[in-house]
């Protein structure tokens, strides 16, 4: 862990150091993800539980699915199950998982790739890992962002981006202790690959012990930092922040976090993810699968659902029919 690295950081370019006048982003908040599991059985953290929906504007959801280490015959995945009025974001970062939906989008990623797939109005999906890591077992670690989408798109065709590790942005720190990999939006003109409906950026970050990263962020976005491995310090206070910790920022030119300067034997690195957007604003109904605007539109997604307006499961070799309420 992780896949995507850079022998020597000093050959990037490398972040420009906050000028004078420009304001740290200070923590608001800082809370520990609970555990629980998803779809078949495979263990997530919930990063996002016990945040305010409206400090996460225009995110909805966060898992870290793992990181586990599977025996022969134990890789899990999801069923056939409905979305409506949102985009979730995959991200794997070890092992491999596939993705069928019901408008013909899907692949499958591994190793620093990205799945983008836009529900919009609807459809179904299937989420597994391949028949050979099943029989195989090994290494299982990723992130499910959902993003919200504006009342204007909520009903957008449903539409599928596969985004493959060498297509990331890459950027160090001004020290060159960090690599900042960016899946979408521009940190310090830097872009990323993913084309989103919603301003917003994403950042997967591994700081090197001792290292610091002052990072650029839209003043105009929020800023969710969540720590998938590892310990460290966030903000200009220095609060501390370990494995499966999310700190939420407030208004600010940039963000700052430091590795501590021992880390475990598992983690000999803090791998932390930067996420924020520019907040909708408007009225949330979530009802399991589906993200609206009113409890009406939910109920009606429910009844589309159950209808079979959502789509049809295609005929996919070897995936499983069941469709589930999410």
């Amino acid at each position: 862990m992780p896949a995507v690295t850079v022998e020597d950081l000093t050959t990037l370019p490398r972040l420009q150091a906050p000028t004078l006048g420009d304001t740290a982003r200070p923590v608001l908040q800082v809370t520990t993800a609970p555990r629980g599991y998803e779809g078949e059985g495979f263990p997530v953290r919930r990063a996002f539980a016990g945040v305010d929906l409206r400090l996460l504007d225009p995110f909805i959801h966060l898992d870290q699915m793992g990181e586990v280490e599977y025996a022969p015959g134990e890789p899990k995945g999801t069923p056939w199950h409905p979305h409506r009025g949102f985009e979730t974001v995959t991200y794997m970062i070890d092992g491999v998982m596939d993705h069928h939906d019901s408008e013909g989008g899907g692949g499958s990623i591994t190793d620093g790739d990205t799945q983008w797939m836009t529900a919009g109005s609807g459809l179904l999906h299937i989420e597994t890992p391949p028949e050979w890591l099943v029989a195989k077992g090994g290494m299982f670690h990723g992130l499910q962002l959902w993003v919200n989408l504006p009342r204007a798109q909520k009903w957008a065709q449903p539409r599928y981006q596969d985004l493959r590790s060498s297509q990331l942005g890459l950027t160090t720190s001004a020290d060159a202790g960090a690599l900042v990999r960016v899946i979408a939006g521009e940190v310090g003109g830097v872009a990323g690959p993913g084309s989103t409906y919603t301003p917003m950026a994403m950042v997967h970050a591994t700081l090197a012990p001792g290292s610091h990263l002052d990072l650029p962020w839209s003043v105009d976005f929020n800023a969710l930092v969540y720590v998938l491995g590892g310990s460290g310090l966030v903000g200009p206070d220095r609060r501390p922040l370990e494995t499966g910790q999310l700190a939420v920022l407030g208004r600010g030119d940039f963000l700052q976090v430091a590795a501590a300067e021992r880390q475990d034997a598992h983690h000999p690195n803090v791998e932390l993810v930067v996420i924020g957007g520019l907040p909708i604003r408007e009225p949330v109904a979530w009802g399991g699968p589906f993200v609206m605007n009113t409890k009406a539109e939910v109920m009606q997604a429910f009844e589309d659902h159950q209808k079979g307006r959502l789509g049809v499961i295609p005929p996919v070799h070897g995936a499983p029919t069941r469709v589930v309420e999410g």
